[in-house]
């Protein structure tokens, strides 16, 4: 409530047309707060009909938020609690704040009721978290460009999927493309490499904040080359830099897989030997997440698809039809590969040689096995992200900074699961 920046109603419900284009007083603050019209998002039958809009904290929200050009309004720091923004109670935890707003409406006189409702609420696969959507600064990739040359080289054959089921998958991922975005709030990564200038004296936005300036931005491969661009946009003036503290998205450090290893950007003997390669073989479920990423980097840093053939294998899922996973634990055991498995598991063994290519087969076992006490790491590339970001994607082309990202607030998680909308 205290983020909210509008009421909105229904355009056809005759309750609220008389207050069409009107406003509301927010009661804590006195904020002239508009009275929306959105068939979109609004449900008339379903309670008062008037919904009031966070476009900061919801999702939904912020969709509706920028169909009328709504201000976002955050109301939490990173650590859950509510920050200069939550007036009076400020300084107060995400849960015990629900608990204080009614009890202050109450006293003045303002609480109508409560009433339980059932609704999604999203928790963190790690630490079981509930996640609190806020506003973070982020870097996007225009991946227009890209996926069209993903789409050109399946119909020219230059890549052939197999099986060509998936070839409408791969076409109705690349058609509805949306812009990528490739910075994460985590501790292990290729780093960004984006730095912000700040002047000496100066009382600047800082970064990673609503205030921050775009033109402060400068991407290098090395700190003395962002240093050089620094003194050639402010001359005569003493400037420090801040390197972002975010790092680059798992599936873009993935995507340059093919040629990084081969010694790129340098023009290796490897490189020339064996990229591209003849064959990928993969699972369906990251056709889009790691092979089309893969190809539209490949063509766009070398300007040749990766690899001429995608061979996607089937899957194998657990009763519960999950695909196996380290994280969730439910996968093969490996001390039945040391000591030997029963016969009804080597029935399953045996059906896993006989599925049929591309479709998903769910394996029923005895008992689960318990969640894994580790998580899976990826192995360093030997090439650093930033060739790909600051050579072919500079930040007047293809990169972009805009600022909306959902990610969980708690102290004890110790990865970032995120949530992500375009803006």
């Amino acid at each position: 409530m205290l983020g909210d920046t509008a009421v909105a109603v229904h355009p056809d419900d005759n309750r609220y047309k008389h207050l069409h284009g009107m406003f509301v007083v927010h009661p804590m603050d006195g904020r002239k707060v508009p009275i929306i019209q959105d068939a979109e998002l609004v449900d008339m039958s379903f309670g008062t009909g008037a919904v009031k809009i966070t476009p900061a904290h919801d999702p939904n929200d912020y969709a509706t938020g920028k169909r009328h050009n709504l201000q976002c309004i955050n109301i939490l720091d990173d650590d859950g609690k509510m920050n200069a923004n939550g007036g009076q109670f400020a300084g107060q935890p995400r849960f015990t704040v629900r608990k204080t707003v009614v009890q202050w409406l109450d006293s003045k006189g303002l609480l109508r009721g409560t009433q339980d409702n059932e609704m999604s609420v999203p928790f963190c696969s790690r630490s079981k978290d509930i996640i609190e959507p806020v506003l973070k600064p982020q870097w996007w990739v225009n991946c227009q460009g890209m996926a069209q040359d993903g789409i050109k080289a399946a119909q020219d054959g230059s890549l052939e999927i197999i099986p060509s089921d998936f070839e409408a998958t791969w076409y109705r991922w690349l058609e509805n493309i949306r812009d990528w975005c490739v910075s994460r709030q985590l501790w292990w990564g290729h780093r960004i490499p984006a730095y912000y200038i700040s002047l000496e004296g100066e009382k600047a936005g800082a970064a990673g904040t609503q205030y921050e300036q775009m033109d402060r931005w400068v991407v290098a491969k090395e700190i003395e080359q962002a240093q050089d661009e620094a003194q050639k946009r402010f001359p005569g003036k003493k400037v420090t830099l801040s390197q972002d503290e975010d790092v680059l998205d798992t599936w873009f450090s993935s995507g340059l897989w093919p040629f990084s290893t081969m010694g790129w950007p340098n023009q290796t003997p490897d490189l020339a030997q064996f990229y591209p390669g003849a064959l990928l073989e993969t699972g369906h479920d990251i056709l889009f997440f790691w092979v089309a990423r893969m190809v539209m980097m490949g063509i766009k840093l070398t300007g040749k698809v990766p690899f001429k053939q995608v061979y996607l294998h089937s899957m194998v899922r657990d009763a519960h039809g999950r695909k196996m996973s380290k994280s969730l634990g439910n996968v093969i055991d490996p001390l039945h590969v040391i000591e030997g498995i029963s016969l009804e598991l080597q029935d399953c063994s045996k059906l896993l040689m006989e599925t049929e290519l591309g479709v998903d087969l769910s394996l029923q076992c005895r008992y689960s096995w318990p969640l894994m006490p580790f998580m899976p790491c990826m192995p360093f590339m030997p090439i650093s992200a930033s060739e790909a970001l600051s050579t072919t994607f500079g930040p007047t082309e293809t990169i972009t900074r805009t600022a909306v990202i959902l990610t969980p607030i708690t102290a004890a998680a110790t990865t970032t699961m995120v949530m992500v909308i375009t803006k």
